[in-house]
């Protein structure tokens, strides 16, 4: 388990951005702040989501990539364990006290399967996905090597296009290979629709949905007439958990922005055809960053650029306000439209970021922030493990 971190001899604007007890107004940008509060609250409200569809959450470590996020993801929320996209990142989860670990990925290179091998000599079960029937043996004889239990659910491809097999027989033949090989259990099947999570249209992230939840199903029912039963069907994510949950197939969901969100999903559209970050969930992550030139009358100059977020999915949004606009950046400027001149320099603003997965991934620190004050320091524990 990682070992707690020590403030004393961190200095505050050179290792870290704020100290504990600290003013908002004094935290050093620009750098990660969290709501504790809408936070603490996203996540209870998926706990109780997931509760009252009968399906178990399996949070996305890939978003936070912070070990004490998906700690109290499991106190408050409930969550079984978390699913990410990389060994490394797996790893470090596993080593700061997560038990359940799923690389949602497949792992291939021989390096990387003998170290996907060793997770459970930390304490933690070990799951990944397997697309190829090529990759159960070089699973299977690192398991062995190491004398551990590598868990392995297949992948469909139910619309995302990516990684996954396409057919039932496809699915029943890997199943059946992982079934009979030394150190290796089947769990299940991984089914994650992830192409169309940010289709604004409610009624069009139902449509696909639909069909994955027939694709799946056959493949589920199919392994269950040869023998197979799945410990594990998930997918399911911000865009579309209520589909799986409710959908009698599933039973884990993957989901991760809903802790944070960001401006590209705040913008899909719920049921009633409200945006899902005016109701549904809170933004709780935001780029604090400050105001460093007003020398232009109508734009002020910030110090959150490229190199402080992801645009990847567009700008980000200034949260809180209508008569200022994020308009453009560059690497290290944030130029804000300030039409009647209401901002001044040093003046904070907290920008929702337009896609927040990548936007953690470039910092070291969460200013975890409660009513004014800093409470809590979380270092990005998984930032950089990309491998």
């Amino acid at each position: 388990m990682n070992a707690p971190v020590k403030f004393d001899d961190l200095e505050v604007g050179y290792d870290i951005p704020a100290a504990i007890g600290m003013d908002e107004s004094e935290i050093q940008t620009p750098c990660l702040v969290l709501d504790l509060d809408a936070l603490e609250r996203n996540i209870e409200k998926m706990g109780r989501f997931a509760r009252e569809m009968g399906v178990r959450h399996r949070v996305h470590g890939k978003m936070h990539k912070s070990v004490d996020v998906a700690l109290l993801q499991e106190k408050l929320g409930g969550s079984v364990g978390v699913c990410c996209q990389k060994v490394s990142e797996a790893e470090v989860f596993a080593r700061g006290g997560i038990k359940d670990v799923m690389v949602s990925n497949q792992v291939r290179d021989p390096a990387k399967i003998d170290r996907l091998a060793r997770i459970p000599l930390l304490g933690s079960r070990a799951i990944c996905c397997v697309d190829d029937i090529e990759n159960v043996a070089d699973l299977s004889a690192a398991a062995v090597k190491h004398g551990t239990e590598i868990e392995c659910i297949v992948e469909i491809d139910c619309g995302a296009g990516r990684c996954g097999v396409t057919t039932t027989p496809e699915v029943v033949e890997i199943a059946k290979a992982i079934n009979a090989a030394e150190g290796l259990k089947f769990a299940g099947l991984q089914a994650y629709q992830g192409a169309m999570q940010h289709l604004d249209s409610y009624d069009e992230r139902k449509a696909k949905i639909d069909i994955a939840v027939a694709q799946v199903k056959d493949a589920v029912d199919t392994l269950k007439e040869e023998g197979l039963e799945c410990d594990i069907v998930g997918g399911g994510g911000t865009g579309s958990y209520y589909f799986e949950g409710n959908s009698g197939v599933y039973n884990e969901l993957q989901c991760g922005s809903y802790a944070f969100m960001d401006a590209d999903y705040g913008r899909i559209l719920d049921k009633e055809g409200n945006r899902i970050d005016q109701g549904e969930w809170e933004n709780a992550l935001f780029i604090l960053t400050s105001v460093m030139s007003h020398a232009k009358a109508d734009k002020a100059i910030v110090d959150a650029g490229l190199k402080a977020q992801s645009v990847d999915s567009g700008l980000p949004v200034i949260f809180g306000r209508d008569d200022v606009t994020y308009v453009k950046c560059s690497d290290e400027h944030g130029v804000v439209s300030d039409p009647k001149a209401a901002l001044k320099v040093n003046d904070k603003l907290r920008l929702v970021p337009g896609h927040c997965d990548p936007t953690c991934n470039v910092h070291d620190w969460y200013v975890g922030v409660r009513n004014g004050k800093v409470e809590t320091l979380w270092p990005v524990s998984a930032r950089g493990k990309a491998y």
